[in-house]
């Protein structure tokens, strides 16, 4: 059983953990100066695409503020984006759509060197230089008028119904992708719908949390702080892209960011916060039985598309379904196994099998550095019964190795 003082170390090096994950001012800097300008290209004056006020967006991880680095360094951060266009012309079907941002997007030299020639089944991507570190996944999507004034009531919390936020993507899969004009035909997203109830999710009546207002614009503010689900969807995330490196059938993300944020009761101690989520997610799986098949099937609900199921794949793919309860068995031993260590040194190691040896290195680099200044200012403190430093106890310390003597 762990001490207040234990937990209260433990959540403090998960939280330095995430924010060795998060990528870089730097980088995120470049990606977003790299969309305003792909955004500028689309809506300039004598675009084809101008009467239809184009905006680009982040949506996914990157507008979730649970975008982590990647397990091999030079791989590509992926930077999911939208394509707003109010309204189209009557005749475009989804292929139409797509290929008038695509033909927009190859009239300008860099853009068009840059873009990946293999058409994605809903997305255009640009592939930056290596050095950029990024490439950017762009989603052609329709939007009625007025539906920034519905965003903008919706982070303000004055709206409870998010259907409203839905908007209709391209998809080439499907039958009537050159045949539909109705927009009411394609396919609908609810992205920022979901970005909102993951806010309210992450929201804590003790500290401020995501400023939804700020994310939603097309230019939205770095994120230092993050709040603890935030945190833990980013360490459950590594998790998972340390143990599937490379593995197509890995967990996919949006079914730990949902089940992880249905099974979060607002903890502001992000070990007990991780501890109680694995605990729980898989309560918010449901087994449905289809009456035409004859068969049971999980279910895992958008929480703001009630006909969509995040775990559709799982019949077509049982691998997918297979590896998620592997990963959820094995973050939780993993997670157990830690939380049983009592130095520094055993902490690290057993981190570093399950989350990398060159993230968890700069996590314990920065605690330590944490630590000096806390040692510096005379606020480091150790509980005497438990031998664990902390900013808070009852006997202070001279100089003095993070985490006290081993026990």
């Amino acid at each position: 059983m762990l001490t207040t003082e234990q937990r209260d170390q433990f959540s403090e090096i998960f939280d330095e953990l995430g924010k060795s994950l998060d990528i870089s001012k730097t980088d995120y800097d470049k990606a977003v100066t790299s969309y305003r300008y792909v955004g500028g290209w689309l809506a300039e004056k004598d675009s084809p695409l101008a009467p239809y006020s184009p905006v680009i967006s982040p949506q996914g991880s990157f507008l979730l503020g649970t975008m982590i680095q990647p397990v091999t360094e030079g791989d590509h951060l992926d930077i999911d984006l939208v394509c707003k266009l109010i309204g189209k012309r009557s005749y475009w079907t989804q292929y139409d759509l797509k290929h008038a941002i695509g033909d927009r997007l190859k009239a300008h030299g860099t853009f068009n060197r840059m873009l990946r020639r293999k058409e994605g089944r809903r997305c255009w991507t640009l592939e930056y230089a290596e050095e950029a570190n990024f490439h950017m996944d762009i989603l052609p999507s329709i939007v009625g008028h007025g539906f920034q004034i519905l965003l903008e009531k919706a982070a303000n919390r004055k709206m409870e119904d998010l259907t409203p936020l839905a908007i209709r993507i391209t998809d080439k899969e499907l039958q009537n992708y050159k045949t539909a004009t109705d927009p009411l035909e394609w396919l609908v997203s609810n992205m920022f719908g979901y970005a909102v109830w993951f806010e309210e999710r992450c929201s804590l009546a003790l500290i401020k949390a995501v400023n939804f207002s700020e994310s939603i614009k097309p230019v939205p503010t770095y994120q230092v702080r993050k709040t603890p689900l935030q945190r833990i969807v980013q360490i459950l995330k590594r998790h998972r892209d340390i143990m599937f490196n490379g593995d197509e059938d890995k967990p996919i993300s949006i079914i730990i960011t949902t089940l992880a944020a249905l099974a979060y009761k607002k903890q502001t101690n992000i070990l007990v916060g991780l501890q109680e989520v694995i605990a729980e997610m898989e309560q918010y799986i449901e087994d449905r039985y289809d009456p035409v098949t004859g068969q049971y099937y999980q279910w895992i609900g958008n929480p703001v598309n009630k006909q969509e199921n995040f775990a559709d794949k799982w019949l077509s793919f049982p691998q997918r379904k297979a590896n998620f309860y592997k990963w959820l068995q094995a973050v939780k031993r993993d997670i157990a196994y830690v939380t049983e260590q009592r130095s520094l040194p055993t902490i690290q190691e057993t981190l570093n099998r399950s989350f990398g040896k060159k993230i968890i290195t700069q996590t314990f680099s920065n605690l330590a550095s944490m630590q000096r200044e806390r040692r510096e200012a005379g606020v480091l403190k150790m509980a005497a019964s438990t031998g664990i430093l902390g900013a808070t106890g009852r006997t202070s310390l001279g100089n003095h190795t993070f985490f006290g003597s081993e026990e």
